[in-house]
């Protein structure tokens, strides 16, 4: 009988600090536009969103498109919004199989003239889609501070 995994290891923390005040970075994870100009793992993507209703059991939805022509559509619900501090949703790619999702936590840190941006992306469901969302964390975060500069 196999033995189920911790949290701890199915779970992924990330942080980074980026060069522009709470209010403004909270703005750009927040706002349909600001959101698809940054939100892709690397400049290769573009991002369409169809929707992004931000309250509390509201959905977005979304497209990551790479110019290869690989699309990624990414869906899921706003389970706590509280301004410009933190951010809960769930995160659920359609080609993920019925009733699996995972839920990403964010909190913007005010450092002053920065923000600290505080992730912890959780439920998946084995260490190797741990890892590959890692990667495209660390990319978005790439753009993120590109688009911000």
């Amino acid at each position: 009988m196999a033995t189920p995994q911790s949290q701890q290891g199915t779970s992924l923390q990330l942080k980074r600090t980026f060069a522009a005040p709470r209010d403004r970075v909270f703005r750009a994870w927040t706002d349909a536009k600001e959101f698809a100009l940054w939100f892709h793992p690397t400049n290769e993507h573009t991002t369409i969103i169809s929707e992004l209703n931000l309250k509390v059991g509201g959905k977005y939805q979304l497209e990551m498109r790479h110019k290869s022509g690989n699309v990624h559509k990414l869906s899921g619900t706003y389970q706590q919004i509280k301004p410009p501090e933190k951010l809960v949703f769930t995160w659920r790619w359609a080609t993920d199989p019925p009733g699996q999702e995972s839920i990403v936590a964010i909190e913007f840190h005010d450092l002053g003239a920065s923000t600290e941006v505080a992730l912890t992306h959780g439920m998946f469901p084995n260490t190797e889609e741990r890892d590959k969302h890692a990667h495209g964390w660390n990319g978005c975060f790439e753009q993120f501070q590109n688009y911000l500069a």
